[in-house]
């Protein structure tokens, strides 16, 4: 998944709970700002702040590895 994907991924799914881009943020432990460029698609979010957002949103993160 790209940064475009899970931006949209995880816009959509705060939309669907009704939340706002600051309350999330507070959530997860993530500057407004930072959500607001991964939501955008912008910038190359860490492994450890998509897993903050993720399971602010009550989603999983996984990893999968193909040979």
């Amino acid at each position: 998944m790209n940064s475009m994907e899970s931006g949209r991924l995880i816009r959509k799914r705060r939309v669907s709970l009704r939340i706002d881009q600051r309350a999330l943020s507070e959530i997860a432990g993530v500057s407004v700002h930072t959500l607001s460029n991964i939501e955008a698609g912008k910038g190359n979010p860490t492994v450890a702040i998509l897993e903050r957002l993720l399971n602010a949103l009550g989603m999983e993160f996984r990893i999968q590895v193909k040979e």
